[in-house]
């Protein structure tokens, strides 16, 4: 058996629930042992008030140690992104016999060079896309690509509730509520017209839509309980992007919990979208709002190819893109890594 340490981000944070966590006991099933070493302050938490700031962040790396120090007895090291966002810390005491998993353009944000720094220092890094993995080519020692996947075992198509608003939803991180509100002008038109349409939101935070009625849309706060239950609420997926190099670094994470629900999706098509578009009729990329205006109308009008996206979705899914399908080509990651 090989022992990997996972030096993950935060209890709830998308990139450790997708990247790391959801592979622990499938990769056990495959000779690879991985104990999760969560940091005791979330990493992306913010201090209780500004004085804070230095000492919040002194806390955050204090929080790291238990898990440096743990993670150094095993066999090979998992590092979810960096340590401390945005900047060069403890990675310097990491073991070589470690690994770098990135799934967004990290190194656009935060210090000068810090992702590279740390790329340098690990066995290689494990790369969410071709996009992250071309950047990183010429800086680690090696990379590899494992995009990233979900669960299809937790992730089902559900029978549709008949009598219910046709939805079209979205799903994420409050952060990225402003890639949403970029398409808030084509969503009011749609939903001004049908009146038997609306959208709801699913995020940790509720929304502001100034352009949309409120009869128009619903909030629902995300929890991990209750996330397959809402999602499965959709008959139609979002995942608006801007047209910025950090779009580019997406890895698809949203579109991918679409297409396993059976879900068909609507995206714009960047980073990790282009490929998975390429791979079946699973929806559509839409540039521009014109373009966002006529691809709602014909999901809402055409229901047998949004039924069949739907389907062609879950089945690229499990295909290419779910738990099972890459936990091998982990593994055989993790036994190269061990071996030196």
């Amino acid at each position: 058996m090989i022992s990997v340490g996972a030096l993950t981000s935060g209890r709830d944070v998308p990139s450790t629930r997708f990247r790391i966590r959801q592979f622990i006991e499938p990769l056990a099933d495959n000779g690879v042992v991985v104990r999760e070493y969560l940091p005791f302050i979330d990493k992306y938490s913010t201090p209780p008030g500004a004085l804070f700031g230095p000492l919040w962040v002194a806390a955050k790396l204090i929080s790291r140690l238990p898990g440096l120090l743990g993670a150094r007895r095993s066999d090979a090291v998992w590092i979810e992104r960096e340590l401390l966002a945005g900047r060069f810390t403890l990675e310097g005491f990491v073991p070589r016999n470690s690994v770098l998993d990135v799934d967004d353009a990290i190194w656009l944000a935060g210090d000068p060079g810090y992702s590279e720094r740390i790329a340098r220092r690990c066995a290689g890094v494990i790369a969410g896309n071709s996009y992250i993995a071309e950047h990183y080519r010429t800086i680690a020692p090696d990379v590899w690509i494992v995009p990233t996947c979900v669960d299809t075992d937790r992730w089902r198509p559900r029978p549709r509730v008949e009598g219910r608003p046709w939805t079209v939803g979205w799903i994420g991180s409050a952060s990225n509520l402003p890639y949403l509100d970029a398409v808030e002008a084509p969503l009011a038109q749609f939903l001004t017209l049908h009146e038997d349409a609306q959208l709801l939101v699913v995020a940790d935070r509720r929304p502001a839509f100034p352009k949309l009625p409120d009869r128009c849309w619903q909030y629902q706060e995300w929890s991990a309980e209750r996330e397959v239950d809402l999602v499965s609420q959709f008959d139609l997926g979002l995942m608006p992007l801007p047209n910025t190099e950090w779009a580019r670094g997406k890895c698809g994470a949203k579109m991918l919990l679409y297409m396993a629900s059976g879900i068909p999706s609507l995206v714009t098509p960047l980073g990790s979208n282009v490929d998975i578009l390429e791979r079946g009729q699973v929806g559509l990329g839409a540039l521009g709002p014109d373009a966002w205006a006529n691809a709602l109308e014909r999901f809402y009008r055409d229901r047998s190819f949004a039924a069949q996206c739907g389907r062609e979705g879950r089945r690229v899914a499990v295909e290419f893109l779910s738990v099972k399908a890459n936990v091998g080509r982990l593994a055989g990651i993790f036994a190269q890594v061990a071996k030196g």
